[in-house]
């Protein structure tokens, strides 16, 4: 039998009502080319839907500092503040450049843990390598060279090196990246943003993604790994700074080692709930339809206990 937690079965469905609230807030934007409107609508919709649920929330991944993020910012308290203790890590809209120009793959992203859980994560960047449940642990490591792990995988999946597919982010930073693992043989993926996507379309074989490499957001990457408690998969990620601000931002989150290499369990531990819903067309999920009556929204529910993994697809009458 699986080990009992404080988190309530009904938690999983009620994480979708919040990522479906922000992501229809969120799509009322789209195309718009500003970004600040995007981001604030998807904002304000998950942090009123957040405030329904019974429990005692915490916002541990969110928009940032209370001076930085009027709402959804780290330490906020939400919920109906009975229930469960519940660590929560968010983003209310993963990809608002890419929902404000109205390109693929833009979502609203919700993990939901155990007190104490998630890894409470500077917003600094974080170098980052993932693959899915068929490649093992030990066959990534951000210490090898991006030959070595392509190799890795590789050999992992019984594939030629040719045949492995990497899913970077396009970033002028990743000129080297790029450039060595192509030199290895792999092809790549490059996406313009999104990168929790990216490392959860290595757990999905429809995607035919087999590993993701590359900095990103550290907060993403506590996303990222509460997705792959949950499908499967494993993520490394090592925290990068670039001042002395960046530091004492990490040092006030409780962060002691500067240079720690953390796993997976590292950023994601006990058992996780993890939802997402399709704000505009991507890979994974499609965005959010509108008819003169009616709203339609795709999402995705897993949580690590049971392994289950929801696909959920909604009609909202407009107007009800």
């Amino acid at each position: 039998m699986a080990k009992q937690t404080t988190l309530d079965r009904n938690l999983t469905i009620e994480a979708v009502r919040v990522t479906e609230a922000a992501a229809i807030a969120a799509a009322e934007t789209m195309g718009r080319g500003d970004e600040k409107i995007a981001d604030q609508a998807a904002v304000d919709a998950m942090r009123t839907a957040l405030n329904r649920l019974h429990m005692d929330g915490t916002v541990v991944i969110g928009e940032g500092e209370r001076d930085e993020a009027p709402m959804l910012f780290i330490g906020e308290k939400v919920g109906t503040g009975k229930g469960p203790k519940i660590d929560i890590a968010l983003d209310p809209l993963e990809g608002t450049t890419i929902t404000a120009k109205g390109m693929p793959n833009g979502l609203a992203v919700l993990a939901l843990a155990e007190d104490g859980m998630l890894l409470n994560a500077p917003d600094v960047y974080m170098d980052k390598i993932a693959a899915g449940p068929q490649v093992p642990a030990g066959a990534i490591d951000l210490d090898n060279t991006p030959g070595e792990n392509i190799a890795n995988v590789a050999k992992a999946l019984g594939k030629a090196p040719k045949d492995v597919v990497a899913c970077i982010l396009d970033r002028p930073r990743h000129a080297e990246l790029i450039a060595a693992v192509r030199a290895a043989g792999a092809r790549i993926v490059l996406i313009g943003d999104g990168d929790v996507a990216g490392v959860m379309a290595t757990a999905m074989p429809e995607t035919g993604v087999d590993i993701y490499m590359g900095t990103g957001g550290a907060p993403e990457g506590v996303l990222a790994a509460a997705a792959l408690r949950c499908i499967g998969g494993n993520i490394q990620g090592r925290l990068l700074f670039r001042n002395d601000a960046e530091r004492g931002r990490a040092a006030k989150v409780g962060v002691q080692d500067l240079s720690r290499k953390y796993e997976i369990t590292d950023l994601a531990a006990g058992d996780v709930i993890f939802a997402a819903t399709g704000v505009t067309d991507g890979n994974m999920l499609q965005g959010v339809r509108r008819t003169a009556t009616m709203l339609s929204t795709e999402s995705v529910a897993m949580r690590a206990r049971t392994g289950t993994v929801r696909w959920i697809r909604m009609q909202h009458p407009i107007g009800k």
